[in-house]
């Protein structure tokens, strides 16, 4: 997939066509002061990059699974519970 590349004034002036491109499947560059600043891509590529990302993100059971275990090394600071008054 090729990829065009917009000056941010020529972006501006043609941007029916930036986003026909985009929507045809091909991904818009967007430069700012000759710096790259920004990709215009269609929806369905939006949406395709959504769910990827959703699909690769860790779910809360697995990130407590990943915590480090307390196998006894950790030394203790011993501690006298306070005194409550009810």
């Amino acid at each position: 997939m090729s990829c065009s590349e917009w000056s941010i004034q020529d972006a501006k002036n043609r941007f029916s066509a930036v986003v026909d491109a985009a929507i045809n499947g091909v991904p818009q560059r967007i430069t700012r002061r000759g710096k790259q600043a920004v990709v215009v891509i269609g929806i369905a590529d939006y949406e395709r990059l959504q769910r990827a990302e959703k699909a690769a993100a860790p779910t809360l059971a697995g990130l407590l699974l990943e915590m480090p275990q307390d196998d006894g090394e950790i030394e203790r600071i011993p501690l006298q519970p306070r005194s409550i008054n009810f």
